[in-house]
């Protein structure tokens, strides 16, 4: 389980003060006053002359010790700091903001997209403190498949920006302003609707930095490498959220509206090609947003507006919709038992949805095996390392 608490991050440093070593002409006064005090007893059988060299010598030898000794420590040191850093698994760039102490806080989005990338893909979920224990368990997931390191965790709270960024340094950057939710948001709630109502400003972002991006909520598992559905040169990739089964090879068109009006697409998970359609269709879910607010009366989320902006911007986008069998709900996935058997080695990515509550979803992910968190904690990004 991921533990609560944010750490920080330290660097190593060594060195001496040269000011507070004396310059060699003071030490040759020092010594010159010292020797000129010093008389031979009749005890010693060396020449004076003698005796004071050899205390000289062993006066500088000492002095030489003391010069040299910080760097000979941090010489000895260097290494074990390196392969500490190491043990962190992230990209080159942001093992050299690691070595500079970065500020995290002044992180930016451009930043984190060029450190984390790859082939001009980034996979981006967002996340506030609570839901941690689910942002885990996907990562674990997507460690299985070596896909977590273009991931890119946008934080809705400094706990969390710190905590991701003292463990798996880069990321994770923050947009602001910062969320002050520091309690579990129930769906339906406004403080729910405010926190996805940001998330087609963060991938319209993105898409206009030029990347790609493939968004997953915390609450789904991987059970397989997604990219090979993602080949056809559509600009988006959109998932059913429908319970209702479908035969297996049914249409990759935009269904039809249903009956409230509009379709009923899952807002959870989306690719995004980098294109004019694809900023075009999170501009349109932007606006969608801004008419439709949260209320007592209205207790909606950011999923609704979603459809209606597909629905909008039908014929302007190349949308594609993926096969429910390899991206099925969870109202699909948990409640019906002979299909998942008998479609068991199909499904890519699985939604946790169709409950509600934290407790239940962990019990139900459990139930099926999909509680990584315990079953595989050690391919966790975040894990704690040694050394």
């Amino acid at each position: 389980m991921v533990r609560s608490s944010a750490g920080g991050l330290s660097a190593l440093a060594h060195g001496y003060d040269p000011e507070l070593c004396p310059s060699s002409h003071a030490a040759s006064d020092v010594l010159e006053r010292f020797s000129s005090s010093v008389k031979p007893r009749s005890v010693i059988s060396l020449p004076a002359v003698t005796s004071v060299r050899v205390f000289l010598f062993i006066l500088v030898a000492l002095m030489s010790v003391w010069v040299l000794f910080p760097i000979l420590t941090r010489s000895n040191h260097e290494p074990v700091a390196a392969h500490s850093l190491q043990s962190v698994p992230r990209m080159s760039w942001t093992a050299n903001l690691h070595l500079g102490q970065p500020n995290w806080r002044s992180y930016t989005l451009r930043q984190a997209a060029q450190a984390l990338a790859v082939d001009g893909i980034l996979i981006v979920c967002t996340v506030s403190h609570p839901y941690m224990p689910f942002l885990n368990n996907w990562l674990i997931s997507l460690a299985k498949y070596n896909r977590h390191q273009a991931v890119l965790i946008i934080a809705e709270d400094y706990t969390t920006l710190d905590f991701v960024n003292s463990r798996w340094p880069g990321h994770s950057v923050l947009i602001p302003p910062a969320s002050s939710e520091t309690t579990s948001l129930r769906f339906g709630s406004q403080g729910f609707f405010n926190l996805t109502a940001r998330r087609p400003k963060y991938l319209l972002e993105i898409l206009e930095l030029g990347y790609s991006v493939l968004y997953n909520d915390v609450d789904m598992v991987w059970l397989a490498d997604p990219f090979s559905y993602f080949k056809n040169n559509r600009e988006v990739y959109i998932i059913d959220d429908m319970a209702l089964l479908k035969t297996e090879y049914h249409s990759h068109a935009l269904p039809p509206p249903g009956k409230k009006g509009r379709t009923y697409i899952c807002s959870c998970m989306l690719f995004l090609k980098s294109t004019e359609g694809a900023k075009l269709l999170m501009r349109t879910w932007i606006e969608e947003l801004k008419e439709r607010q949260w209320s007592p009366s209205v207790k909606t989320n950011d999923q609704p507006a979603f459809n209606w902006a597909l629905n909008k911007t039908a014929g302007q986008v190349d949308v594609y919709l993926l096969p429910q069998v390899a991206f099925p709900s969870g109202g699909l996935y948990f409640k019906n038992d002979s299909w998942r058997k008998e479609t068991e080695n199909k499904h890519v990515i699985v939604h946790n949805n169709y409950v509600v509550g934290f407790d239940q979803k962990i019990k139900r992910f459990r139930a099926h095996n999909l509680w990584f968190v315990e079953l595989d904690a050690g391919l966790s990004p975040l894990a704690e390392k040694g050394g």
